[in-house]
């Protein structure tokens, strides 16, 4: 179960306003279950845990599988909500170091031209055994005619082209139903395909093939993560009180004209998640002049380099951190030398998942004492089923804080203005 404390936060608040902007968000709520607001052609996002596709989470489990035993490196080439997704949960509920299955690289999520040179010089270099490295390509993307993947998916097909018999079968494309510059790719070269959701928007899609495939070659299981989500959804449609007390100090915040939203965790781990977090709120809200601007912060690093402005400096500042309750390592503090020169005998036998813990709450003191209200999203422990109800959780309370605000949450109209500038600057016709 995933709980919201916003214990430090109502202090900055009005009691009574609390109280109506809770009103807010139930009729918001309303709006999302009943498909009565902007954009509600978009909320497939929900009807995939309403009803479970278990033929198809079997499948990509099963192909995953194959995968897992022939590849020693999978490609996964998208942009936005096409990689954050897996991106966060790979990183957090698969080891640090030494990872058994593939290795997972990124790529068609920017335009550099040295990472995608030294990419195939990588995939170029034999193994230490002077075997080549068996590689497979996941190219995601609904229109496939975004640049920075269009521009990788080219490079990286003609290389795997040129480089195996069997090439056919290491390309997999992840896109729309109909239509589309992948689909024609497709239908030319007969790779294998997974469809999005036509109702299920990019950085809503992690719990479609889009981030399931992904997640699944690297070793996750996807079933426990997806049944994570339902029971999350489920949850919510009998009582969404954490998502809605969330939402309604959010908007307050946004309507006393906070400017950031610091979102952060103590835990290294959750890191990739808040950037997830970060495109989905962001583009989301970010429109008609409406929003919070989502940053990010990894503590306790950044309280050594933010930190201090967090501390003393504007107080626009909100921050909202992603929290842990159980140790996700049972680590203690060796003992030292017997004259204990380091001075840290008094943390002898403590875990570090208690002195993190301490790091976090001593934050949050002085970071409310000093004025920025502080909002916890609690999970119990960080492992795939908590890590599928946070999904739902946020999405939830995505689209339940940004109906608040009154604007659409499930469209990006400024994200094309950057592009037609591109393009022309390009001599795109």
């Amino acid at each position: 179960m995933i709980k919201t404390d916003i214990s430090n936060a109502v202090t900055f608040l009005d009691e009574a306003a609390l109280n109506d902007a809770k009103k807010k968000a139930e009729i918001a709520f309303e709006k999302v279950k009943d498909k009565s607001g902007a954009g509600s052609e978009w909320l497939g996002w929900r009807s995939i845990l309403s009803e479970p596709n278990d033929a198809e989470l079997e499948e990509i489990s099963s192909f995953a599988s194959e995968i897992r035993q022939k590849a020693d490196v999978f490609i996964v080439a998208g942009i936005g909500g096409s990689y954050t997704g897996a991106m966060a949960l790979i990183r957090a509920l698969t080891p640090q170091f030494g990872r058994m299955g593939p290795e997972i690289i990124y790529a068609g999520h920017h335009m550099s031209g040295r990472y995608l040179s030294e990419l195939l010089d990588y995939l170029d270099n034999p193994k230490e055994d002077g075997s080549a490295k068996e590689v497979y390509l996941n190219v995601i993307s609904k229109s496939g005619s975004t640049l920075e993947t269009a521009l990788a998916f080219r490079t990286l097909r003609s290389w795997i082209h040129s480089k195996f018999e069997d090439a056919k079968n290491r390309i997999i494309a992840t896109t729309g139903h109909s239509g589309g510059v992948l689909n024609k790719i497709i239908a030319e070269e007969g790779y294998k395909k997974y469809v999005i959701p036509d109702d299920v928007g990019g950085r809503f899609s992690v719990l479609t093939p889009v981030g399931l495939l992904p997640v699944s070659v690297a070793g996750i299981d996807i079933q426990t993560l997806f049944y994570g989500a339902v029971s999350e959804f489920e949850k919510n449609e009998e009582d969404a009180s954490e998502v809605l007390e969330y939402a309604a100090a959010r908007y307050l915040f946004h309507e006393k004209n906070y400017a950031i939203d610091v979102i952060g965790s103590f835990e290294p781990e959750l890191l990739g998640f808040t950037a997830w977090v970060q495109q989905l709120i962001g583009e989301s809200e970010g429109k008609e002049g409406m929003g919070l601007f989502p940053a990010l912060a990894g503590y306790s690093t950044d309280l050594h380099s933010v930190g201090q402005l967090v501390q003393e400096g504007r107080r626009n500042i909100l921050e909202t951190l992603l929290v842990v309750d159980k140790p996700i390592s049972n680590l203690k503090v060796t003992e030292g030398s017997e004259d204990n020169v380091d001075g840290l005998d008094y943390l002898t036998g403590k875990l570090y998942h208690k002195i993190n813990k301490s790091a976090q709450e001593g934050t949050v003191q002085a970071h409310t004492a000093g004025g920025v209200p502080v909002i916890k999203i609690q999970l119990e422990m960080l492992n795939a089923q908590q890590l599928g109800q946070l999904i739902y959780f946020y999405e939830l309370f995505t689209a339940v804080y940004v109906y608040m605000l009154g604007v659409n949450p499930f469209n990006q109209p400024g994200v094309e203005d950057y592009k037609q500038a591109m393009y022309t600057l390009l001599g795109k016709g």
